[in-house]
């Protein structure tokens, strides 16, 4: 399996508000950069998202170390916060509908392709490829015309 590194974050300027995405590719000497935006969306959907168009670029099964300073994505899959949803019908420890489950239920198909270790990065410490992609989403977020996020309530 081909070994690819991934780097991911997401901004929104409100919460809710318009947002953006961006996540750094890399395997060998290949390096790709990708992002976008929608408004309005919450943060914590644009951390999914940047995870989500990271991995479906993959053309085949790959063994992925992904970074990412959103404790809400590493935690869901870390600490398996995402099995449990599901095992319980999407619904959250605390008896609640699980948010974001249109994003949770692509990322589970997601992650049975693909060999997918997640790890947690502090945000603005200095990471080379989270700062860039802090600095892409931001840029994303910034824009005027965002097209809207299509699972977001009430777009």
């Amino acid at each position: 399996m081909k070994h690819v590194e991934i780097h991911t974050d997401g901004s929104c300027l409100g919460n809710p508000g318009p947002g953006g995405w961006a996540a750094v590719l890399r395997s060998g000497d290949h390096r790709r950069e990708i992002s976008g935006g929608f408004a309005p969306t919450t943060n914590n959907r644009m951390e999914i998202i940047a995870v989500l168009r990271a991995l479906e670029l993959l053309k085949e099964p790959c063994t992925v170390d992904l970074y990412t300073d959103s404790q809400y994505v590493s935690k869901a899959i870390r600490d398996k916060w995402l099995e449990g949803w599901i095992a319980r019908g999407w619904i959250t420890s605390a008896k609640k509908p699980v948010k974001n489950r249109d994003l949770w239920e692509r990322m589970a198909v997601l992650l049975k392709m693909h060999r997918v270790s997640f790890h947690w990065l502090k945000g603005h410490a200095g990471h080379r490829e989270n700062e860039r992609c802090d600095e892409l989403a931001r840029t994303e977020s910034a824009k005027r015309e965002l097209p809207p996020d299509p699972g977001f309530p009430g777009n």
